[in-house]
């Protein structure tokens, strides 16, 4: 019984050196991977976030732009916001960190119509961005 038991032994031994588990090194390059990875992606969201701020900026002067449009060509071919000499007219109360101007040109592409543009700007980290959109009204 002895010799069965040393030949168990050796075999046990064996196979316990063909299980070997992983070694600290190969420990320490998963976690460097698992590391450099996690920054990506951190990364990624970060720059997500900003194009998701720049995106709403951009959006809000848009919708600036084109609600003044609107209410400019609601108005008579003769009201004073139409009025071609008083270029650039201002918006009087525009929204917190935005600045809304337009233009009139008479006869412009053809007679008896005025082209107005709206331009909108406000301030992106430290930069001016703009918006701008024209329409041609018709005198009727």
């Amino acid at each position: 019984m002895g010799q069965k038991h040393i030949t168990d032994m050796k075999k046990r031994v064996r196979r316990l050196e063909k299980e070997k588990g992983f070694t600290l090194l190969e420990v320490l390059f998963a976690i460097v991977i698992l590391t450099f990875g996690l920054l990506a992606v951190a990364s990624m969201q970060s720059a997500a976030i900003r194009g998701n701020s720049s995106a709403s900026g951009l959006t809000q002067g848009s919708t600036w732009a084109q609600d003044r449009l609107e209410k400019l060509t609601a108005l008579s071919y003769t009201h004073a916001d139409l009025d071609p000499a008083g270029n650039p007219h201002e918006e009087a109360n525009p929204p917190a960190g935005y600045t809304i101007a337009w233009n009139v040109t008479a006869d412009n592409p053809v007679a008896n119509t005025k082209r107005i543009t709206v331009t909108v700007r406000w301030q992106d980290k430290g930069m001016t961005k703009t918006t701008q959109l024209t329409c041609v009204k018709p005198q009727l």
